[in-house]
């Protein structure tokens, strides 16, 4: 099967946390045989932020990690009729432009015998709903959705039954726990400051139980603004900067402990959809502390395969708890590394993708279980 996906970017994961999964499916789907390629646009703006702040440097994390992927950079005068040409399955994420949206579904609607999704990954349906029904879906046969409620504003806006949620998941070839254990210190936490929607929280779940509990907190990510580069120093926190997505895995393995802190638009109109931070960290092995989100669709087992807290002094006790306990420590590295391992691979989503659309679906090439 020819599979192309038409994403903001593969290249880049610079403020682009939908690169993460992706990476990790597409993967999955060439590691069961198919044909799977990117494309992204040129002058993305994740990938014109990444080369200006480090160069073409900057990109050779994930070119390492991923060797067999593709991704095409096409102008803004490209023909999409030429880009998937012999596609069986062409997929488009919503951060691409309105016009090669409606291009591609008027391909669609010619006659053109590929099956075309919408792919959703954000909460611009619930934040920004006429700039989201402002594309042209016609010609979709379907929307991937990556949480239930999210599919129900698709199904409000009249999709029925062609609406299908496709959770995201880790990339357990890559995101695994280390080989060999060494001394893990502090507190670690990956994310980025954004537009405001969590500010407060990364104060009260981060930053004030991090000072309170006395570990010491390392920050990567981009987009903090010079408010909130202070608010780190003034916390004691050490801000790293950016970090390729790659270099996550061994990041998390030289720390304690992390935290999750959801953003505001998940926790108030979209529950049940974690970020990909969560299964990430959890594949990694790495303790996880999650401010409150309402697991709706019974993805994890809260308080089993990470502890939950409902307010900053939740969260400084379930830190000072893990520090303190080796054993608890250890019991919430197997659970959580079981659920995602049980559930929660990419090579599970490739799988559903390709019951979803009918395509057959060989078993992946043995690969050695990672540690």
């Amino acid at each position: 099967m020819r599979i192309a996906y038409f994403t903001h970017s593969l290249t880049s994961c610079w403020n682009h946390g939908n690169a993460h999964f992706l990476r990790g499916v597409l993967d999955a789907l060439i590691a069961r045989g198919h044909e799977a390629r990117a494309y992204e646009p040129e002058g993305a703006w994740s990938r014109e932020n990444l080369v200006a702040d480090h160069g073409l440097a900057g990109l050779a994390a994930f070119e390492q990690a991923y060797p067999r992927l593709i991704s095409t950079i096409y102008p803004a005068d490209a023909d999409p009729e030429a880009l998937v040409e012999g596609a069986d399955l062409v997929i488009v994420h919503e951060w691409n432009a309105p016009e090669l949206v409606a291009r591609l579904g008027t391909l669609r609607k010619r006659g053109a015998r590929f099956t075309l999704l919408f792919h959703d990954t954000h909460h611009r349906a619930v934040s920004e709903p006429a700039a989201m029904r402002a594309y042209d879906l016609s010609g979709y046969d379907g929307v991937l959705a990556f949480g239930e409620t999210l599919a129900e504003v698709y199904r409000g806006w009249g999709w029925g039954n062609r609406v299908h949620v496709w959770h995201e998941a880790a990339d357990i070839t890559r995101f695994h726990p280390p080989e060999h254990e060494d001394e893990r210190e502090g507190l670690v936490w990956i994310g980025n400051w954004g537009d405001g929607e969590r500010s407060e929280e990364i104060e009260e779940f981060l930053l004030r139980p991090a000072r309170a509990t006395g570990l010491p907190l390392d920050i990567y990510g981009v987009r903090y603004p010079k408010p909130a580069l202070a608010a780190l120093k003034r916390y004691g926190a050490r801000f790293r900067g950016w970090a390729p997505n790659a270099l996550a895995p061994g990041i998390f393995a030289r720390h304690l402990a992390t935290v999750h802190v959801p953003r505001r638009f998940y926790v108030e109109a979209l529950p049940g959809i974690p970020t990909i931070r969560v299964f990430e960290a959890l594949a990694c092995g790495i303790p996880l502390v999650s401010a409150y989100w309402d697991d709706a669709e019974g993805l994890f087992r809260p308080g089993t395969d990470y502890l939950v807290a409902h307010d900053g002094a939740e969260m400084t006790a379930c830190l000072a708890d893990l520090a303190a306990d080796p054993q608890m420590r250890a019991e919430l590295v197997a659970n959580g590394l079981a659920m995602i391992r049980r559930r929660h691979t990419c090579d599970h989503r490739a799988a559903e993708l390709l019951a979803l659309v009918g395509a057959p679906a060989p078993a992946p090439a043995a690969t050695e279980e990672p540690a």
